[in-house]
């Protein structure tokens, strides 16, 4: 089938489907942008406050340069979850492969990377890789195992839409009344597969299999709350 957008999911060991965007290039090109002006304007201030100082001045405006330029991206996305100022003012965060946040190694090795992004000028190589790879992840991406992603809400937990209801074979007890409603009000936020994993093993109940199962409970549900 082929896909209308750019979104792919990712199950988590839990087994609910995260679905993410990644971000392409004009955004990420805004938010350097917005990191790199913020990084200008800091080193202009410190120009003007260090220039009294001679040569210790230059020094210390050298040394600024090189930690503003390798390690204020590195700094900002491994302790403001993955978002330098530029990431967040566009709504976009860094984060690993399998949806977890960034940690030090991976954001060192894509920042690191953008020299080889930036060849064999301003920044061709990295566009190229962009539009080329999936989920446009940059040559620093591709290597580290990261991608950059628009923020997105969490989605609440939502009730399976399955109509009618269907008597209970077995008297239950409270808790186990308890945990059906459980299992109705949040399963829809797991995916199928998951869905019907957790289904199966109360087929001795339902007497059902797979999607026919998550629909059995669903009802079962239904008749507790009195939903038609």
């Amino acid at each position: 089938m082929t896909l209308l957008d750019t979104r792919y999911t990712i199950e988590t060991p839990e087994g609910i489907d995260l679905a993410l965007c990644p971000a392409g290039p004009v955004p990420r090109a805004l938010a350097y942008l917005v990191d790199f002006l913020l990084r200008a304007a800091i080193l202009v201030a410190l120009f003007f406050l260090t220039s009294w100082a001679g040569g210790l001045g230059e020094a210390g405006m050298l040394i600024a340069y090189f930690l503003l330029e390798w390690f204020y991206p590195v700094v900002f996305e491994v302790y403001r979850g993955g978002m330098t100022p530029g990431k967040k003012s566009l709504g976009i965060h860094v984060i690993n492969d399998d949806g977890t946040p960034v940690g030090w190694g991976a954001s060192l090795i894509r920042n690191l990377l953008r020299v080889v992004d930036l060849l064999p000028f301003a920044y061709v190589g990295g566009l190229v890789s962009m539009l080329v790879a999936r989920n446009f992840k940059r040559l620093g991406d591709l290597a580290a195992g990261t991608l950059v992603v628009h923020h997105q809400a969490v989605p609440l937990a939502r009730r399976l839409d399955v109509a009618g209801a269907r008597p209970l074979p077995v008297s239950l007890t409270l808790d186990e009344r308890r945990a059906l409603l459980d299992f109705s009000e949040s399963v829809g936020r797991l995916s199928p597969q998951r869905q019907q994993e957790l289904a199966n093993i109360l087929t001795p109940l339902s007497g059902r299999q797979d999607g026919e199962a998550v629909a059995a409970l669903a009802r079962f549900a239904n008749t507790l709350t009195g939903r038609e």
